[in-house]
């Protein structure tokens, strides 16, 4: 991973409900680390829904075009089936940690839940 990228940590319930909320987290977030590598934080998420997935692929779509990258974190077992049954897994990568303790945070806490750095 490379040091220095931008990460947005979703928490919760990553819903319809909490779309606004996650859009201007990850609308932020490719504008700063336009042309280099954006990481998406799913490990503590509960749930992930279609329009929150549907911001995950505008975001890397954004991230490619400027350029740069779209890396999500996620080792929960349910969220990485929901990525495979929606074929996400072959757009965006995935990987399965933080490997760079030098990055800068950027949170989002969804549907009220708390956010983690």
């Amino acid at each position: 991973m490379v040091g220095g990228a931008h990460v947005v940590a979703l928490d919760g319930t990553a819903d319809l409900a909490a779309a606004p909320t996650v859009h201007k987290a990850l609308s932020r977030a490719t504008a700063a680390a336009a042309g280099r590598t954006l990481v998406v934080d799913l490990d503590g998420t509960m749930l992930l829904d279609d329009a929150v997935l549907g911001l995950l692929i505008g975001a890397a779509a954004r991230q490619r075009g400027g350029g740069g990258e779209l890396v999500v974190v996620c080792t929960g077992e349910r969220l990485l089936e929901r990525l495979a049954q929606t074929r996400l897994d072959r757009i965006l990568t995935i990987r399965p940690n933080l490997v760079d303790g030098t990055m800068s945070a950027t949170a989002c806490a969804p549907s009220g839940s708390s956010a983690t750095n």
